[in-house]
Formats: C-alpha cells, sequence, structure tokens
C-alpha cells in the first residue's frame, strides 16, 4: 500500500467543537473498545481542554492544512477541502470515533462527545449532542431505523432523528429498554428490533416501539443461559434470519423461539488457522488451511481474555460468522467449527475493537495497532504511514465510491481509494 506524499490531506472540522461536555471512561478499569461497564464513570471534559492528537511517525506522508472555518468552534457549517488529495483527517478534539455510518452522500460520525453529520457533496457540516437533541454526548451506535437515524448512547438510551421534521425521539428504561447503554441496534428482516444493552437484549416485536407490550428483555436468568451474558455488544443476522448476539460471555444466536451458545469451554475461538488460500468470486473470504489443533488457553491470553469475551461481530454473505475476542484475536465459525487468527497469522493486534464486511465481502478489522483487510486470503495491515489518523481504529466504514473512513481516537480518517489488493 503506498501513498504519494505530496497528495496527503488535513482537515479541521470544527476542532474543539465536541470538547465541551465529553465523556470520559475510567481508563483504569478498561480502556479497550468495546469494554464499557454498563455504568462507567463519566465526567464532562473542561471546554478549554486543548485537542491532543497522535504524533504521527517520520513515513507518514507530509500533511497539508487547510484553513479551519472562521469560528472553529461553530457547532454548523461549510469546510474548504480539496477532493483531489489522497485522503482528509477530520478531528473532534478530545473525542474517540466510536461510530460512523454512510447514509447515501451524508456521513454520520458518532463520538464520545456527541455526532457530527457531514454532507460529502456539499462540505456542510452539524453537530448534534446534548444541547441539541441527544440525552446523552456518549455514542455507540449510528445507523438507520424505520428511515430514521438511530443512535445508541452510553448513558441516554436510543435516539432516533427524523431529518426531515428535524425532530428526536427517545426510548429509555421507562419504555422498555433494559438499560440506558446501547451498543447495537439491528432491524431483523422479520421486522422485529433488537437492542443490545449494558443488561440484557431488548426484542421489540414488529419493531412496535411505542408500545410498551411489545418489549422483551432477554437475560442470562430468563433465557437459563441461552444468552451467555447481559452486556450484549453487537448483533448480526444469519442468513437463515438467525440473530446473532455478542456478549461479555460468549456468543449466542436466536432462531425460532431457541437459544444456542458458544463459549471458551464450547470450543469458541478454536485452533488457529493458517491464512492462505483466495477470495471467492464474491469476495468473501474462502476457508483458511487449518494447522495442528492448539489447546484454546495457549498464548499470551490471561485468564481475564479466556471469558469468550466478543467486542466485534459479523456475518458475511457466505454465512460464516466473524467475531473478534476481547485480547484473543479474530474468529471464524462456519456453522460446524470454529477457527482462531492472531499476530501469528497476520493481524497487527489480538486486540479488535470492530468489524466491517465491504460490498465486495472483504473482511476489514480494527485493532489498537491499526487497520487489517482480509483479502486473497491474507491480512493486510494500514497505519499511520498509509494516511490513518490514529492506530487504536475503534469503527470503520466503506462508501459506494471505495472509499474507506476510519475513526480512531481525535477523529476520522478518509481514504479516498485504500491501495489494497
Amino acid at each position: 500500500m503506498r501513498f504519494d506524499p505530496k497528495t496527503a490531506g488535513l482537515l479541521l472540522i470544527a476542532g474543539g467543537v465536541l470538547t465541551a461536555g465529553a465523556y470520559v471512561l475510567d481508563a483504569k478499569r478498561d480502556q479497550r473498545e468495546g469494554y464499557t461497564h454498563a455504568t462507567p464513570k463519566a465526567a464532562p471534559a473542561p471546554a478549554s481542554s486543548p485537542a491532543s492528537h497522535p504524533k504521527l511517525p517520520a513515513s507518514h506522508p507530509q500533511v497539508a492544512e487547510s484553513a479551519p472555518p472562521a469560528d472553529a468552534k461553530a457547532r454548523e457549517g461549510k469546510v474548504q477541502m480539496d477532493p483531489a488529495r489522497a485522503f482528509t483527517h477530520f478531528r473532534v478534539g478530545n473525542n474517540s470515533v466510536r461510530a460512523i455510518y454512510a447514509d447515501g452522500s451524508v456521513i454520520w460520525v458518532g463520538t464520545s462527545g456527541g455526532v457530527v453529520r457531514y454532507d460529502t457533496a456539499s462540505h456542510e457540516f452539524k453537530t448534534y449532542d446534548a444541547n441539541n437533541g441527544l440525552l446523552s454526548n456518549g455514542v455507540f451506535h449510528l445507523g438507520k431505523l424505520r428511515g430514521k437515524i438511530a443512535v445508541g448512547t452510553y448513558g441516554g438510551g436510543l435516539s432516533l432523528f427524523d431529518q426531515k421534521a428535524q425532530k428526536w425521539e427517545h426510548y429509555s428504561i421507562p419504555e422498555g429498554l433494559g438499560d440506558a447503554f446501547v451498543y447495537d441496534v439491528l432491524e431483523a428482516s422479520n421486522g422485529d428490533v433488537w437492542i443490545a444493552t449494558g443488561s440484557g437484549l431488548n426484542r421489540v416485536r414488529a419493531g412496535a416501539l411505542k408500545e410498551r407490550a411489545k418489549w422483551d428483555l432477554h437475560t442470562v436468568e430468563n433465557t437459563a443461559g441461552g444468552l451467555p451474558g447481559d452486556r450484549v455488544f453487537a448483533l448480526a443476522q444469519g442468513k437463515d434470519g438467525s440473530v446473532w448476539c455478542a456478549t461479555g460471555g460468549g456468543l449466542a444466536s436466536f432462531q425460532n423461539g431457541k437459544w444456542s451458545n458458544w463459549t471458551r469451554a464450547k470450543g469458541l475461538g478454536g485452533p488457529r488457522g493458517a491464512v492462505g488460500g483466495s477470495v471467492t468470486s464474491g469476495g468473501a473470504p474462502s476457508h483458511p488451511s487449518p494447522q495442528q489443533a492448539k489447546p484454546a488457553h495457549e498464548g499470551s491470553e490471561t485468564g481475564a481474555e479466556q471469558d469468550g469475551h466478543i467486542t466485534a461481530l459479523k456475518v458475511g454473505e457466505d454465512g460464516e460468522v466473524w467475531a473478534g475476542i476481547r485480547g484473543a484475536g479474530l474468529a471464524r465459525f462456519d456453522g460446524k467449527a470454529w477457527m482462531k487468527y492472531t499476530v501469528a497469522e497476520g493481524l497487527p493486534s489480538n486486540q479488535i475493537s470492530t468489524l466491517h464486511i465491504d460490498r465486495s465481502g472483504r473482511l476489514w478489522v480494527g485493532t489498537d495497532k491499526g487497520l487489517a483487510l482480509l483479502t486473497n486470503g491474507k491480512f493486510q495491515v494500514m497505519t499511520t504511514a498509509h494516511g490513518l489518523l490514529g492506530e487504536n481504529v475503534y469503527s470503520v466504514t466503506t462508501t459506494q465510491d471505495g472509499g474507506l473512513w476510519v475513526g480512531s481516537f481525535g477523529g476520522v480518517a478518509h481514504i479516498r481509494q485504500p491501495a489494497v489488493n
């Protein structure tokens, strides 16, 4: 992967706008993305806090700085940028970008200080936070639900934004939500809405959000252990209609009223696999050839990392389930057995925070040491030398034009045409 040093770009987008009111998680307990306690310690950051960004390595292409808006603390406005540059950095002050959602030409950026709506066609942006709609500034999830922008927050529940009416509606514990900390939202093919919270998994039958009687809450207790953990961090739907759930205690699937689950004791993770082979015509990774089986506890994993804590989850077009296991790498389930991939197979780190499958079926893996792409049976790694703003990757998405958007601490990197095979 090579970038022309002369084509790098930097854009300050309302630098410091989201600093005031930002939530600061208790770093002493856990700094890993996807492992925020149901009641994290939070405190508003002083408005005068200076923006602190990772230093770029000597090998990083030169970054040209464009002029910020006249009012650098404006909550909305228009920015100037050069679309001919290979990549652009959008900075958001002392905040982590935990969610990115592409909705046509509009990119929604979820941070620990609110949501930024950025129109890539007009280059206009607007900030939404507790001052103009959200109940909590901390954002875990961005997506779309029944035509509205869905925002999963920590401490403020689920918020839906009607762009045409410019109105917000909120759902929290009084409406039936299991917890005010929302990590993911899934609208299933049958119309049910599933909401991952810090205290269980909500199912809203037929998506009737305004009907309290249609809200169910699944927990470890009331599913008799079918749901292996009450903290649910990610959701995905299988080709057969099954709903997959990533929890702090393992992985579960729900289908036809029945639960199935996988924990470390049940083979979650499995033996290590050798990344090899080729990519299928649809772009999905082929089955790598397995190496000699090794015990699940072998390696550098600590006891705390062997509990099956799943930080990220995706289901590919071929039905394979991909799971990021806290501190233990990437796991693939083909419906029969698990296979595990770690730094030994080419990942930049075993600490995985996010997964993304693009339109070609390729798997992107965000870690605390860069972004990896599984293509042609191998992991290709991107770092700040390839255009990332930071190597602690919290969120990833791709757009129809082939662009790559990567969120980390301090902002977002937009790489227009990532140089990958």
